[in-house]
């Protein structure tokens, strides 16, 4: 039987439910326009600056996805300001992943039924599915907004749900104005707009996308199970390198609130060490982890 999920209108106040699974054809097309887009590299040409701001842009918005939307609004593994709460939730909305209580609302439904029918991504139902497919459809172009009740208190953060958009058109004038710019102040660098947009922007995010899907999909296949979870999440090192520490799956659904996921010294999480760093300026505290005796209890070490 399909499941509903629900959602408030503009005023937070409505309720309406769907269980469509069908493709919403009509909203994905930004979602193609975007993979196509990097097809234009091939007319703007490559510069080392056009590339190390497409790998600056990766690292610093898949933190905010990782160490923000997942780690704090979906999972609250420590405690910010507000102000600090605003920019890393913004700087996380232009990766195009649309905005922090979507994403959080989905993803605590994820780890509710991980694994299961009514998990939104369950890699039950076919990589494709549990990579892309379920929030390209209709019922999960909305959210349980039930369960981000802590979140939508914040206008601003519904704000970034509401005009999801915002962002990423912000981010993409902001980078072809940039490259305008260099182009006139340092010709000798061979960069332009549409180059910096094309770099900067489309290539960074498809990027950026779909290895923060890989999660979704691959750690739920290809790893090993350190703990005898009830879900098939697994830990796989190349993709916690490619997500700063995300690919400690099996260890993250072992214990989900703690802030540290790669939980031994030999299992890089750079997030993690990014927000330890944040820690001692201040930016965050109350910071989750896992205890010893709950980390070695079932592993065996």
């Amino acid at each position: 039987m399909k499941s509903l999920r629900y959602w408030f209108d503009s005023n937070n106040d409505t309720v309406y439910a769907s269980a469509d699974n069908t493709i919403d054809w009509f909203r994905i097309i930004p979602f193609i326009v975007l993979h196509l887009a990097c097809l234009a590299v091939f007319w703007v040409g490559v510069s080392p600056v056009a590339v190390f701001t497409a790998a600056f842009l990766y690292f610093i918005r898949m933190f905010a996805i990782t160490a923000f939307y997942h780690r704090y609004f979906a999972h609250k593994s420590f405690k910010t300001s507000r102000p600090v709460q605003f920019v890393f939730a913004a700087i996380g909305a232009s990766s195009t992943q649309r905005g922090p209580i979507w994403w959080a609302a989905h993803h605590r439904q994820h780890h509710r039924h991980a694994d299961t029918t009514s998990d939104p991504h369950s890699p039950q139902d076919g990589f494709l599915w549990s990579h892309m497919g379920w929030f390209l459809t209709k019922r999960f172009f909305q959210a349980d907004y039930s369960l981000v009740k802590d979140w939508t208190r914040y206008p601003e953060l519904r704000w970034l749900d509401r005009f999801d958009i915002a962002m990423p058109v912000v981010l993409a004038l902001a980078l072809f104005g940039f490259g305008e710019w260099l182009h006139w102040l340092k010709p000798e660098w061979q960069t332009n707009g549409w180059q910096m947009l094309v770099w900067g922007y489309f290539i960074s995010t498809v990027v950026l996308l779909h290895a923060t899907l890989l999660i979704n999909s691959l750690a739920h296949k290809w790893g090993k199970r350190r703990y005898n979870t009830k879900d098939d999440s697994r830990n796989n090192f190349y993709l916690a390198l490619l997500t700063l520490g995300e690919g400690w799956h099996n260890n993250h659904h072992y214990h989900a609130s703690s802030a540290r996921q790669g939980f031994y010294w030999w299992e890089i999480d750079i997030s993690f060490y990014l927000l330890v760093f944040m820690k001692k300026l201040g930016l965050i505290w109350d910071m989750r982890t896992i205890s010893a005796d709950k980390r070695d209890h079932r592993a065996g070490i």
